[in-house]
Order: structure tokens, then C-alpha cells, then sequence
């Protein structure tokens, strides 16, 4: 059942039913529903300043937590976080609140689960909006062993740290003594106004017999998090662990097998893409976004927002709302007459 709305935000927190148990989500606003996805190391409320002005503009927004997260459903076993689950877990909550279809929008892993949810379930996700992490066809190389390649740990060197998240354990074993500092110093790392300099080690980088944290700044939090919104993700973080979370990174392989029926294949409902330019995830993807004529063919418009780091929505909230309400607007008008294509 729902619980009351604050007064204060007006926000309703709601529990629904998935093929994890159970999906938690924060709802605002009436109209046409737009479906929020965090990323890593996130929550719902990375769209806390989404979801007033989504509900202002007319729409009825909802962000959730993703499976492993907050109060959703966390399984056991590492393979129920592999893709083609959290795609249905997104089907699932548009179902719960009685709606047939629905704008998918996420940011970094979430960019890639609204991505997905569009291409396995287009009957239900007539749009998607990728913020961060742009659209890269299913296929190619076994992801570990792309991840493995852009470290050399056998041989002294550095390990990627989607390589150093894969055993279960070992990057919880890091985290957990100190969540809320390892969290400020996570965001921080990759933040416009916090990132280190381009003489400092690389934070997506371990060293060898090294940590993560090593390379994160200490001592300031980027602009956008003050201490109340570390305490909301600290908070959670704390009283989940991030095995949840970071099994997400543990079923790459297994999502290259799941989704290989789809291979090569573009993105075809409207698109939108939203990136920081100093964001490594825009400058190492250079060439996906170069793709985006082939492989997002129905792509509205793709911004790199300058002088902004990962966090998009929470670092330059003012304009991804402003990107993503004009946006939806032009949508509702093709809706209406019936024209799609780029702007």
C-alpha cells in the first residue's frame, strides 16, 4: 500500500511487486508516466530534483530503487542481477501502477537498464532518455575480457575496476569498515569540481595490492552533495551493504550471452542523451556517441553538458530538467501527430 505523501515534498513512497519480491519507488505528480533508474552507487534519490519538476511539467514521475538497493528486493544469488531480470523488473513496475507503457530514463548503469528495457520491451518503453553512458549495440568481445585488457594486475600493473568488482567480497571488504567515507570519496573521484588532476593516479584504476579508495580526494565533497544528501546514501548504504549493487557489475558476462539475439542491434524508439564532458564514461565512449546516427536512429538530440563530471542530474540539475521536460514535450507532440524521427 502506498504511505502518505509528505506535505512537504509530496512525494509517495510505494512498495510494488516484481520478479526480484519487491520493487520500492517514490512517485510525484499525475499525467504520463516517466520511470527514473539510478546508477551505482545510487537510490531513488539521485532524482530528487526530478522528480518536482518532472510532476510540475505534468507527469506522473517515478524513481526506484533498482533490485539490491534500498528497499527493493536484494536476492541471494548473483545471477538474478544479470540484465534481462532488471528489465523485467522495470516492465513490472509500469504494470504495478496500472499503466501499459511509459518514458524510460536512467543514469549510468540505469542509462543501460532503460537502454535494454527499450530494446528487449519496446511495447511497453516508448522512449529513452541515457544519461552519462551512451547506447552500445549488444555484442562484441566477452566483456571480462575487454575489462581484463585495460589492466595488467598479473604483471604488477593496474586493474580496471570493473575487473576488481568481479569477485564477491573483495570490494565489500574495502567498503564496508567506512561507507560513508568510501561513498564521499566515490563521488568525489568523479565529480567536475573534485575529480583529481591529470597528473594523478586514475581512481578507475587499483593499484597493485591497492584499494579504490587510495586514489579518492579526501577532505571535500563536490558541490552537489552536502552533508544531508550523504547521510540519505550513506544511510541506506549502511544498513544494505553493497553486494546488491555491485553484483550488477558481476553479470556482465552473462548478459553478453542472455542478450546475443540481439547483436549489432540499434536502439530504434526515440531517444535523448544527456553526458558530462569531463566525465570519463563521454571521453573513453567517444566513439559510441560518434555512433549514434546507426545506432540510436531515432536520437532527438545528444548533449555534452560542459565543465560537469558523472553525476548529471545531481551536478546540473537545472538543465537535465530543462533537457529532458523539453524533451518529453516535443515527444507528446509527434505522439499526437503522429511523426517520430530527430529534431
Amino acid at each position: 500500500m502506498p504511505q502518505p505523501s509528505s506535505p512537504a515534498t509530496d512525494r509517495t513512497h510505494r512498495l510494488v511487486p516484481s520478479p526480484a519480491g519487491r520493487i520500492h519507488l517514490v512517485e510525484q505528480g499525475a499525467g504520463p508516466l516517466v520511470l527514473l533508474v539510478h546508477g551505482f552507487p545510487e537510490s531513488w534519490y539521485s532524482w530528487r530534483h526530478q522528480l518536482p519538476a518532472l510532476a510540475a511539467a505534468g507527469y506522473r514521475a517515478v524513481a526506484v530503487d533498482v533490485r539490491g538497493y534500498g528497499r527493493s528486493s536484494r536476492p541471494d544469488d548473483v545471477a538474478a542481477y544479470r540484465m534481462l531480470e532488471l528489465v523485467e523488473d522495470s516492465a513490472s513496475v509500469v504494470r504495478a501502477l496500472g499503466e501499459e507503457t511509459a518514458v524510460i530514463v536512467g543514469h549510468d548503469w540505469g542509462a543501460a537498464i532503460a537502454a535494454h528495457s527499450a530494446l528487449v520491451r519496446p511495447d511497453v518503453f516508448t522512449a529513452a532518455a541515457l544519461l552519462a553512458v551512451p547506447y552500445t549495440p549488444p555484442g562484441g568481445p566477452r566483456p571480462s575480457e575487454v575489462f581484463a585488457a585495460m589492466g595488467a594486475p598479473e604483471e604488477g600493473g593496474e586493474e580496471f575496476y570493473v575487473s576488481y568488482f568481479q569477485r564477491p567480497g573483495r570490494a565489500e571488504a574495502e567498503i564496508e569498515p567506512d561507507v560513508r567515507g568510501w561513498l564521499a570519496g566515490f563521488y568525489a573521484a568523479f565529480s567536475a569540481d573534485t575529480m583529481p588532476g591529470p597528473d594523478a593516479p586514475d581512481p578507475h584504476f587499483v593499484g597493485r595490492d591497492g584499494t579504490l579508495r587510495d586514489r579518492f580526494p579526501v577532505g571535500h565533497l563536490p558541490g552537489w552533495l552536502d552533508e544531508a544528501a550523504l547521510d540519505v546514501y550513506a544511510g541506506e548504504f549502511e544498513r544494505t551493504g553493497l553486494t546488491g549493487a555491485l553484483n550488477r557489475y558481476r553479470n556482465m558476462d552473462r548478459d553478453w550471452a542472455d542478450l546475443a539475439p540481439f547483436n549489432g542491434a540499434p536502439l530504434t524508439p526515440p531517444t535523448l542523451f544527456i553526458g558530462g564532458a569531463l566525465d570519463a564514461s563521454t571521453t573513453w565512449l567517444a566513439d559510441a556517441i560518434a555512433a549514434f546516427p546507426e545506432t540510436l536512429p531515432g536520437l532527438s538530440a545528444s548533449h555534452l553538458l560542459d565543465g560537469c563530471g558523472h553525476w548529471v542530474q545531481q551536478e546540473r540539475p537545472a538543465e537535465v530538467n530543462e533537457l529532458l521536460i523539453s524533451w518529453l514535450a516535443v515527444l507528446a507532440s509527434r505522439t499526437a501527430t503522429g511523426v517520430y524521427g530527430r529534431a
